[in-house]
């Protein structure tokens, strides 16, 4: 009881401190803004309360658009494994409810053999009309108990299906989320790696081309420095976003890693990835960042590209090996710029390398 009661104390607590918090900075006390600020007073989730100590000493005040982009970045992420064991528990109990269903269906289905076994020795021995009939009712019944059961069986095993189709359905939502990058709403690195292994193997296998753009925003740290990481947070908005736009089909696109973002183009060739990782360039830089809180212009976004092209021979790691010194030397000779294998400052940024 002594423990019950420390963790209420404990609890109630977080609990003061997350409401102190709304009231002091006059925020709605809606569940998101009180989840913020719970996990904040735990003191469990470091990068939220640097997050919030950072814009807390900036501005004074958190709006409502910083607290929506911490909650999506630093909270609603986490859910996923949450989510996963509640459907895993969801399917355990169902695969439970229609065993125990089985069970009992298995248990009539002994006593209507044992029903009828007993009524065939009864009826070798019956000498009169009235013990002929009574045989027969008692088939009768048990014939009726066991229809009964049949149907409150399959009605149940109909039922189960429909649920575990649903919660099947909630499962590959919940993994389609564990491969997305929350910030951008592009694929992670486990996406990635995922895809780009299989797109390999398949052009290697078919013999068509394929390309592969890394690209990392110029200047990044001067964001966070300058302005904060909700604002750097919102620089990665904006080059996922300029990447939503600029990519269809069936080329991958991955937040990398940090401000590094990868693109691969199956079926096409270095020339053609070239105008690609251009035409990616231009619509970052076309946009305007704007600092949500204040409103203020921030200036524009550049990127650094380097593109590599699958050879025969290749494996995914010597393709990724290329096209990243190609995007060093595309920071190293001025930023803003797309570098690729056949471009002479790769063969400087290799042979740097080596040496």
């Amino acid at each position: 009881m002594v423990n019950v009661l420390d963790e209420h104390e404990r609890t109630m607590a977080f609990a003061e401190v997350a409401l102190g918090q709304i009231r002091s900075l006059r925020q709605t006390a809606i569940p998101r803004n009180y989840e913020i600020w719970y996990v904040y007073a735990t003191g469990y989730n470091a990068p939220l309360n640097k997050i919030i100590n950072e814009t807390l000493a900036r501005h004074g005040k958190l709006t409502e658009g910083d607290l929506e982009q911490i909650y999506e970045t630093y909270l609603s992420h986490i859910k996923t494994t949450d989510r996963i064991d509640k459907v895993g528990a969801r399917v355990i109990g169902e695969i439970d409810d229609v065993m125990k269903v089985l069970s009992e269906a298995l248990a009539m289905t002994g006593s209507y053999d044992a029903s009828l076994s007993g009524a065939t020795e009864k009826l070798s021995s019956a000498r009169s009309r009235e013990q002929i009939k009574s045989i027969v009712e008692t088939l009768l019944r048990s014939t009726n108990e066991m229809r009964e059961t049949n149907k409150a069986l399959e009605d149940r095993l109909t039922l189960s299906k429909s649920e575990i189709s649903n919660l099947q359905q909630s499962l590959e939502a919940i993994r389609a989320e564990s491969l997305t990058d929350p910030l951008t709403g592009l694929g992670n690195r486990k996406y990635f790696d995922r895809m780009i292994g299989m797109a390999v193997q398949s052009a290697l296998a078919s013999g068509e081309p394929l390309s592969l753009l890394l690209f990392d925003i110029d200047h990044f740290k001067s964001f966070n420095d300058s302005y904060g990481h909700l604002t750097g947070d919102q620089v990665l908005r904006l080059v996922g976003l300029s990447l939503k736009q600029t990519i269809k089909g069936q080329d991958i696109t991955a937040r990398y890693g940090g401000e590094e973002f990868a693109v691969v183009l199956p079926n096409t060739a270095l020339r053609q990835a070239l105008t690609v990782a251009d035409h990616i360039r231009r619509a970052v830089m076309a946009k305007e960042l704007k600092k949500k809180s204040t409103g203020e212009i921030l200036g524009r976004v550049t990127i650094s590209v380097g593109v590599s092209m699958l050879k025969q021979g290749d494996d995914t790691e010597a393709l990724i090996e290329r096209a990243d010194a190609c995007l060093y030397a595309a920071k190293r000779n001025g930023r803003n710029r797309v570098i690729c294998e056949a471009d002479p400052e790769f063969a400087i940024e290799s042979h740097s390398r080596v040496a």
